[in-house]
């Protein structure tokens, strides 16, 4: 067989013997579940926005002071919290950097279904959302070159503007057309709302379950970073929740607060770990993003049974 005849896709050529590159099943799979996930999300967000109140939204815009409390913590707070998670145990360079990826990301969406279950400020969790989203373009590049300096070059790591930008339609313009919904035709968003409600905490859980399906062959890492996995979370709550009572925030507040300090755009962290790393760098990170969002959203659900529990006979909880 002449060589000259090979596939385009032929990774070793030798002599007359051409070896095709071996697909990965799971990397077709993953790119129609991101694909299918980020319709869904876009859907729920949609109806999250059906639960806007427009005036109060447009005051957290006007007085940011809740915006700002979770901004320090989002980026002031969890960095720092990723670096003295690394530092205190000692882990390789490489997985200090995963952690630190973890800690600069923007909040999630996942924080404003749980808002809205655990009867937060859905108006402020938004509005942190997308302001988080807005300012991870430039403070996620600040805080990692501040921060990774000791371990790595951080120019080697690969800030993925094209998904920060999809993150960020994919909230505004959802959570617009929400908004409008609410205005014009009120009972039809509350049902709206009740169905993207639940949905989305499906969807939590699928995302979860897919996760650990596709990315079995990645859980034997050291037990350093199953801790640093369970700690992260529940430090950010915490600080989250204390940092908005200190600022004289009422309990609502706090606990949105807190749910968005603790819960990170986990689906962000893989991509730029994927971008910024080789397959066997991979081998020892790849599945930290995913320990922490396990253990993100068992914390947060603790959270939001108990909140449910408070307000038994309240509509939205029956």
């Amino acid at each position: 067989m002449d060589t000259s005849a090979c596939s385009s896709n032929a990774t070793i050529c030798n002599g007359t013997s051409c070896v095709l590159h071996e697909k990965n099943p799971n990397e077709t799979l993953s790119v129609i579940l991101s694909t299918v996930i980020t319709i869904m999300l876009a859907l729920v967000m949609f109806s999250m926005g059906c639960n806007v109140d427009l005036p109060k939204f447009i005051s957290h815009i006007k007085k940011p002071w809740g915006i700002f409390v979770g901004f320090l913590c989002q980026f002031g707070i969890m960095p720092l919290t990723g670096f003295l998670l690394s530092v205190a145990f000692d882990i390789l360079p490489i997985q200090a950097v995963a952690v630190l990826i973890i800690g600069c990301c923007p909040g999630g969406t996942a924080s404003n279904i749980l808002t809205y279950w655990s009867d937060g400020d859905m108006d402020l969790s938004i509005s942190m959302t997308t302001c988080s989203t807005m300012l991870a373009l430039g403070m996620m590049p600040l805080c990692l070159y501040i921060y990774t300096k000791m371990w790595t070059d951080s120019g080697s790591i690969r800030i993925p503007y094209d998904s920060l930008g999809i993150s960020l339609v994919a909230l505004v313009i959802p959570i617009s057309v929400g908004i409008v919904v609410k205005q014009k035709w009120p009972k039809k968003a509350q049902i709206i709302l009740k169905i993207g409600s639940i949905t989305g905490l499906i969807l939590i859980v699928v995302i979860a379950v897919t996760g650990g399906i596709l990315y079995q062959g990645s859980w034997i890492i050291r037990p350093k970073l199953w801790i640093i996995g369970t700690m992260f979370p529940l430090i950010g709550y915490s600080m989250g929740f204390f940092l908005a009572w200190i600022a004289g925030q009422n309990w609502q507040r706090c606990r949105t607060v807190s749910l968005e300090t603790g819960m990170q755009n986990t689906q962000l962290c893989s991509t730029i770990i994927q971008l910024s790393f080789s397959i066997e760098e991979l081998n020892h990170i790849f599945t930290f993003p995913l320990i922490y969002s396990i253990f993100q959203l068992g914390m947060a659900g603790i959270l939001v049974g108990t909140s449910c529990s408070k307000c038994l006979g309240r509509s939205r909880c029956s």
